[in-house]
């Protein structure tokens, strides 16, 4: 019985060693795996009742909005969102954009056009986003609403709760 059981002693750290290695095995394949980005599928156009506003700095005199409709997180862990930029002197701007937290990357994929429609951006790549430019809206984007601590949020749900519990 005390040969079993010093037997065991000597074994469990082995056993557990060999499971840690397995897992770390499995989270390096994984970690190998291409990314795949899933297919954008444009959103319904804004409307006024579904935006909310956010602060960019003191630095704009500019209105920034999400359209709370339009968020989704794809399988990618891709956040796309519809922002509304209302310019201090009465232009709008709206677009139909994505972020990926892990990378710290944007991507502009549409538009809006006046008429309600969409146009699709010609230059539609992952480009980084700048986290220093007092004048950039995506830095809030990422670091309060859709990427607190690097990190997606894991639904739209808590990307519209993070926009709403904002105070500015």
């Amino acid at each position: 019985m005390k040969k079993i059981l010093l037997t065991m002693a000597l074994l469990l750290p082995l056993a557990a060693q060999a499971q840690s290695t397995w897992g770390s095995f499995d989270r390096e394949f994984e970690a190998d795996k291409p990314w795949v980005e899933v297919a954008a599928q444009l959103p319904a156009y804004p409307k006024a009742e579904n935006l909310v506003e956010f602060a960019v700095s003191s630095a704009t005199r500019n209105r920034h909005a999400i359209d709370t409709a339009s968020i989704s997180v794809g399988e990618d862990k891709v956040v796309r969102y519809t922002v509304v930029i209302d310019a201090a002197g009465g232009a709008r701007n709206v677009s139909f954009e994505g972020m990926r937290c892990e990378t710290r990357e944007r991507r502009l994929y549409a538009y809006g056009q006046a008429d309600g429609t969409w146009s699709k951006a010609r230059s539609a790549g992952w480009e980084p986003i700048k986290l220093r430019s007092l004048l950039s809206y995506h830095k809030p984007l990422f670091e309060e609403f859709f990427c607190p601590g690097g990190i997606s949020v894991h639904s739209a749900a808590e990307a519209v709760r993070n926009l709403k519990q904002a105070r500015y």
